[in-house]
C-alpha cells in the first residue's frame, strides 16, 4: 500500500468495543478505499485480535507505544472513559510519529458508521485553506440544552501536519493532562469543551464544518430527516449503542428518534 496516496485516520478502543470499532472500520474502508486506520488499542487483547485479523488498511498500535510518563501519571486518577478522553488529543500525534509521510490525520470516534466518503468533509477544510477541522454537535431544538457539554463534538477532527495545527494539538494535550473528567467544572467537560474557544482563538487555522446535516447522531437525526428534502449523511454517530445480549442491541438511549431513522438503511444500500 502506497502511504503517500492514503488518507490517514485514527481511533481508540478496547477489546470490549471490538464489534463496534470494527464496524466503523469496515464502513470507513468501504467508503474510502485509500484509508489507513490507526487503532490505539486500550488493552492487549484488542491489539492481538486486530493483529490476527490482519485487515488491509488497519494498523493496530499498542497503548504502551503511546503512553508517556505524563499520561501514566494521570492514569491512576481517572476512570477508563476519562483516560480514553485524555488519550484522544494524542491520537493524531501517534499517526504523525508512526507515519512520517502522512500529510494529515483525522481522529474518529469508534462508534461512527460511514455512508459516504469522509474526504467530503476533509476537502472542505482544505478548500478553506485551514489546518484543523472540527464539527458541531448541531443539536436539534429539543436537545439544545446539550450544548452545556460543548458546542463541538470530539467525533471527527482533522489536523494537518503543519506547525500551527500541531501547536493547537499540543496545547489541547496539555489541557487534558491537567484536567479531563466526566463532570462539568468551570466551563470544562472531559476533552470536549476545550474546543469551544478554538474558533476565536485560532480563527485563521480552525475550520468549522458548515454542513451539519452530514454528521448525524441521536441528538439531531430526526430533526434533519424532517426538515430536509435530502438525507445524505457522511456518517452517523451511534452514540449510546450497547449490546444488551448476544441477540439484542440498544441503538441509543436518552433520545427520541422517529421512524425516519429507517432512511439510514436506505442510504446504506445505495
Amino acid at each position: 500500500m502506497n502511504v503517500n496516496s492514503n488518507e490517514h485516520f485514527c481511533t481508540i478502543f478496547d477489546s470490549k468495543f471490538l464489534p463496534i470499532g470494527l464496524t466503523m472500520a469496515r464502513t470507513l474502508l468501504e467508503q474510502c478505499p485509500n484509508a489507513v486506520l490507526w487503532v490505539m488499542c486500550l488493552d492487549q487483547e484488542c491489539h492481538q485480535y486486530l493483529q490476527t485479523l490482519n485487515i488491509d488498511g488497519i494498523r493496530p498500535v499498542e497503548l504502551s507505544h503511546v503512553e508517556t510518563n505524563e499520561l501514566l501519571a494521570v492514569k491512576q486518577n481517572r476512570s477508563r472513559a476519562e483516560y480514553a478522553w485524555t488519550l484522544t488529543p494524542f491520537a493524531c500525534d501517534m499517526v504523525f510519529e508512526l507515519c512520517p509521510q502522512a500529510l494529515r490525520a483525522t481522529y474518529l470516534d469508534a462508534d461512527l458508521a460511514f455512508f459516504d466518503s469522509p474526504t467530503l468533509l476533509i476537502n472542505q477544510m482544505q478548500q478553506a485553506q485551514k489546518g484543523v477541522l472540527i464539527t458541531e454537535h448541531a443539536f436539534a431544538p429539543e436537545y439544545a440544552h446539550g450544548i452545556r457539554y460543548g458546542r463541538f463534538c470530539v467525533q471527527f477532527m482533522t489536523f494537518n501536519r503543519e506547525p500551527q495545527a500541531i501547536a493547537i494539538m499540543k496545547h489541547w494535550q496539555s489541557q487534558v493532562l491537567d484536567w479531563c473528567y466526566a463532570r462539568l467544572d468551570n466551563n470544562r467537560f472531559g476533552d470536549q469543551m476545550y474546543l469551544n474557544d478554538w474558533p476565536q482563538k485560532y480563527e485563521s487555522v480552525v475550520h468549522i464544518l458548515k454542513q451539519t446535516h452530514l454528521t448525524l447522531a441521536p441528538w439531531n437525526v430526526s430533526h434533519v430527516a424532517e426538515t430536509r428534502n435530502e438525507f445524505d449523511p457522511v456518517f452517523y454517530h451511534f452514540h449510546g449503542l450497547q449490546f444488551v445480549t448476544s441477540k439484542n442491541v440498544r441503538l441509543y438511549s436518552g433520545y427520541r428518534i422517529n421512524d425516519k431513522i429507517s432512511l439510514l438503511e436506505t442510504r446504506g444500500k445505495k
